[in-house]
Order: structure tokens, then sequence, then C-alpha cells
């Protein structure tokens, strides 16, 4: 083809410096974060199906974020809000990067501090972005039974029984279907109750997806059947998550998707190719454009070539999100 060859950065072998990015080489072609040759023969973009890049932990970061994604070829990425108060930043970075899809969803957590005009103001800020979507909204049961008192990440949020939450979760699952977006769904612990509510609910035609999905292997294709769409999350790559890599070799090719969930779910340390300084709480950061070394670990994972993979996941994304 006329365009040039597009290559991944990633580590290993000797390394160089371009920018803020390490590029391992061999032979002078980069590496894989297993080794081999990176090389893809035909020009791709990397769609990341969900993350947070409003977080507060990136803001200092946004600019040169923003440079490492357009370097590693990222086509877009959407951009979840999670309650009321993140939803207009949101919006703002949809206007400042060209590369950001915008979300707008009560998230589990954030449910149980909803105000009284939750409903009216989620309606206004969907109606005002045509192409944004519906999340990241869903079922915790996590936060209820194992989440720790303490836990800095749920401190001054009342957490919301799973009726409460699943009340709120139904409402913004019919107004998705009203207006036909797409649903960015979150579930930790509730993955049986997610299905029974899926099944009985009327959904958006054009489908949802269950973003970092961690839930048994078995109902891959009961979820499937519904419409959905899985996202892989490069934190899978760790070794205790083997159950969830599982379940991910099960995902039909035209169902697969690719997150990273940033700052959130950080990659294992031989995976990690971008860095950032840790949370003021020392929870390390996981850096958006990571997206890169987790398509190559899901690559390796399904035994299929990146450009394969990647050409899969833009049509995938397309279908779903919008062109």
């Amino acid at each position: 083809m006329a365009e040039p060859v597009r290559t991944v950065p990633s580590c290993g072998g000797l390394e160089r410096q371009t920018g803020r990015i390490a590029v391992g080489l061999e032979n002078g072609i980069p590496l894989s974060p297993f080794g081999c040759s990176l090389k893809i023969d035909y020009p791709v973009n990397l769609y990341d199906a969900h993350n947070h890049f409003q977080d507060d932990w990136l803001l200092p970061h946004r600019t040169a974020i923003d440079a490492d994604l357009r370097a590693i070829g990222l086509g877009r990425a959407v951009v979840n809000g999670t309650s009321e108060k993140d939803w207009p930043v949101v919006a703002d970075l949809a206007r400042q990067f060209d590369w950001v899809q915008p979300g707008f969803g009560l998230h589990p957590w954030d449910c149980g501090n909803r105000s009284p005009d939750w409903q009216a103001v989620l309606r206004t800020q969907l109606a005002a972005e045509p192409s944004s979507v519906v999340g990241e909204i869903g079922l915790d049961r996590w936060i209820l039974d194992r989440a720790r008192p303490d836990d800095s990440r749920l401190a001054g949020l009342r957490r919301a029984p799973l009726d409460e939450q699943r009340e709120v979760f139904l409402w913004q699952l019919a107004l998705a279907a009203e207006l036909n977006r797409p649903v960015s769904i979150h579930c930790l612990q509730a993955f049986g109750a997610l299905h029974d509510t899926l099944r009985v609910t009327r959904l958006p035609a054009r489908g949802f997806l269950l973003h970092a999905y961690s839930g048994p292997a078995a109902m891959v294709k009961k979820f499937a059947d519904l419409g959905a769409c899985f996202s892989f999350n490069g934190a899978f790559l760790k070794e205790r998550h083997a159950a969830k890599r599982e379940a991910f070799k099960l995902v039909p090719a035209d169902r697969i998707l690719v997150e990273t969930d940033a700052p959130s779910m950080p990659l294992p340390v031989e995976h990690n190719r971008f860095t950032l300084p840790p949370a003021p709480d020392g929870e390390p950061v996981n850096h958006p454009a990571n997206l890169a070394a987790t398509y190559a670990g899901l690559a390796e994972l399904r035994g299929i070539g990146i450009a394969q993979l990647a050409a899969q996941v833009e049509q995938n994304f397309l279908r779903l999100f919008g062109a």
C-alpha cells in the first residue's frame, strides 16, 4: 500500500528513546512485549473501548498523553463519565481532543449520591452530544460484600444496595434503548443478576459493551446472545487472571474489543510500556497508551497477528460505537 507501515512502540532488545517512547529494536525492527517483531503490514488504528481520561490523576499529563496516543495510532477512545460531577469535564475533553468519544452515565459506585434531578441532567447531556455513549453504568456487589470500609476510592460515597443499583441501571438502559445509544456496562461479582436484568429488558439495537469482562467463561455465550461485546483489559495479562484470559479465548471474533480503563487497571510491569508518576496515595497509574501493549497481549492470547486483531477490533468498534 502507498501509506507507510505503522509500528507499535514497545521495549526490549537494544533501546532507544523517541520522544517519551522507548522503542525496542532488533535489527532495526520494533519488538513486541513478547520479544517477537511487532510489524503491521498496513496502516491500522487502535481503539480504546473504555477509559477515564477525565480522571484527576491524568490531568497534569494530558498533553503528553495525547502525544503518546497519537504516536501509537489511536483512532478513538470512549471516555466514560461516572457521575454528574464529571459529565461536563468529559464533554469538554471531547471538544479539546478529536479522538475522544464521550460517555455519560451514573456508575453503581456513584448512584447512592445522585441528585434529585440526575435523570433530567443525563438526558440533557446525552442530547447535547449526539455521538455519546451511555456509560459507565452497571451493577456492583463487590462494594457491598468485599470492599474495605476505608477504601479511599469509595470515600464519601453511600454504597447503594443492589436493588437500588438495579433501579438506576434499568432507567439508564431504557434511555439508551430509546435513543439507540451504545452502553458501557460495569459489573463486579454480580453477573447472574446482570444477566437476569438484561434478558428481560429492552436493549439498544446496536448492542452493548461488558467492559473488562471478568465473569465466568460459561456465561460468554449467554451474554453474546443478548448482543454483548466484550473488552479485554491489559491487567488481565497478570498471572493470577488465567480464568479471565480463558474467557476471552471464547469471545466471538465479531464481539471482541480492547480497553485500558486508564488510569485504573495497570498492566503487569513486564508489559508496561508507558509510565506515569503514581497517584498521591502511591497507587500505580495506568497510561492510556498502554493500549498498544494490550493489543499485543490479546493477539498472543488468541493466536492471531496484531494486524488481524486490529482490523477486527476496528470493525467491531465502529459497528457498536458508530463510524
